[in-house]
């Protein structure tokens, strides 16, 4: 928080010097980054969200990874991340979603790169004390001194905000073509599925749609004219997320079918949207209607429930997005599930992390040696980055379908596609047993309802 600090005393000391400037941006700036540190920061003293070699390598599935080698195998390259909620946190164009899963796909240095001397000499024999904050930016750091040499080189990132459908297909049709043939591209869309509130869709009343040509004039998605297409039976109406308001019409309706012809490229998509189980729904009826003319690829899919679930009244998405959350940060977001509040005991929140990297390291061998383990998901599971996401994808199924009762509607799960093994299913002995025991250890183990 001292650079924040430090932020706001230097623009309350530029607004005191230069009276006639207007600041108005600038506060807003401010007002952002601490909504933004307030809803990131309510846990001290947590792992971080970028992949660690001391917390995230498990050395007991190691053998069992490496099997997967003697099939294809598909390296995590590049990723396209794109996220737009009314009145969302972000700092300026960054949401704390795209944040979130930016740092979830970095490695994190080993600690060398940290070591910094406390004092340097400048060209004119001065000295300059680097050991605090002093409210002034270093502009000689290079990406070299920003490097851990002992670490693979991250994955290059394109996050957009707020773009028009035209825009994101652009960059995603860029990041396809540059896509080596043993890579994979890793696509995030973080949306809301409805309308924005307080707003009617002109002409709606009349359920008038707008005409291929139109759509393509303004920037949306192409969709065919009525009677052009056998994909004309599937019912698009509920099956869009919005990369931006409604206003603006279908410039920022992104459909399933949108993304079809990037499939020909491996793709791992992850969609968070109440809208995600219609957009699933509407992507696996054009995959089914498509079959026998592929278009070269299988993506993979994770997607989020409809509605985040919680066992008290806080309103979880005052943090960001649940099921971002579960992938970025999972032991925050289940402590934030069941209603816990940042002044855990520490020795408590050291048992939770232990419990719950075992639970981990356990599913990762059990994944990696399921029979009924399909082809797209065994072909990105060497990879730690992706692997990893999957693994917490489990978690926030099983978290979630246990939560109060056994069984629950399909709508509040988040689901994938292809399905994963019924060994890491929420029915699971080995995934409910360590969920009961997190609970236990947390004190919440009454919030949830376990198979006998």
């Amino acid at each position: 928080m001292n650079l924040a600090d430090k932020f706001r005393s230097l623009v309350e000391g530029s607004k005191s010097v230069f009276r006639e400037t207007n600041f108005k941006e600038w506060k807003q700036l401010l007002q952002e980054t601490f909504r933004f540190l307030k809803a990131d920061t309510s846990f001290s003293n947590t792992r971080p969200l970028r992949y660690s070699l001391l917390f995230d390598s498990h050395p007991s599935s190691l053998p069992y990874i490496a099997r997967l080698h003697k099939r294809r195998v598909l390296k995590f390259q590049d990723a396209l991340l794109t996220s737009y909620h009314r009145n969302e946190i972000k700092i300026a164009e960054l949401t704390l979603d795209t944040y979130r899963m930016i740092q979830c796909l970095e490695w994190e240095p080993s600690g060398s790169i940290y070591q910094v001397a406390t004092t340097e000499s400048s060209d004119n024999g001065a000295c300059s004390d680097q050991s605090g904050a002093s409210g002034l930016i270093d502009i000689n750091l290079s990406a070299a001194d920003m490097t851990d040499p002992s670490l693979p080189a991250n994955s290059r990132k394109a996050v957009i905000y707020h773009p028009s459908v035209s825009h994101f297909m652009k960059v995603l049709a860029a990041a396809c073509e540059e896509l080596a043939s043993d890579c994979i591209l890793l696509i995030y869309v973080s949306a809301s599925g409805k309308a924005d509130q307080g707003f009617l869709f002109e002409n709606e009343s009349s359920k008038a749609k707008p005409s291929t040509q139109d759509s393509y004039n303004n920037g949306g998605s192409l969709r065919p004219p009525p009677g052009h297409s056998r994909l004309d039976s599937i019912d698009n109406s509920g099956t869009c997320v919005y990369l931006g308001s409604r206003r603006s019409g279908g410039v920022n309706s992104l459909y399933p079918e949108d993304l079809i012809p990037f499939t020909r490229k491996p793709l791992f998509i992850i969609i968070d949207s109440e809208n995600s189980p219609s957009f699933k729904a509407g992507l696996l009826e054009l995959v089914l209607q498509i079959h026998g003319s592929e278009r070269g690829e299988a993506a993979a899919l994770l997607l989020s429930p409809r509605r985040p679930s919680s066992v008290s009244d806080f309103d979880v998405s005052a943090a960001g997005s649940q099921f971002t959350y579960f992938l970025t940060a999972p032991l925050l977001a289940f402590i934030q599930l069941v209603g816990l509040k940042s002044d855990i005991d520490v020795d408590v929140y050291s048992s939770a992390e232990s419990i719950l990297s075992s639970a981990i390291a356990e599913w990762e061998v059990i994944l990696c040696t399921s029979e009924g383990l399909d082809q797209v998901w065994a072909q990105v599971l060497p990879d730690p980055f992706l692997r990893r996401l999957i693994l917490r994808f489990i978690f926030c199924r099983a978290a979630l379908a246990l939560l109060g009762t056994p069984r629950k509607d399909n709508e509040q799960l988040p689901d994938c596609l292809p399905s994963l093994p019924e060994p890491v299913s929420p029915d699971s002995p080995s995934i409910q047993s360590h969920i009961s025991k997190l609970a236990e250890t947390l004190g919440v183990a009454g919030h949830f309802g376990f198979s006998r």
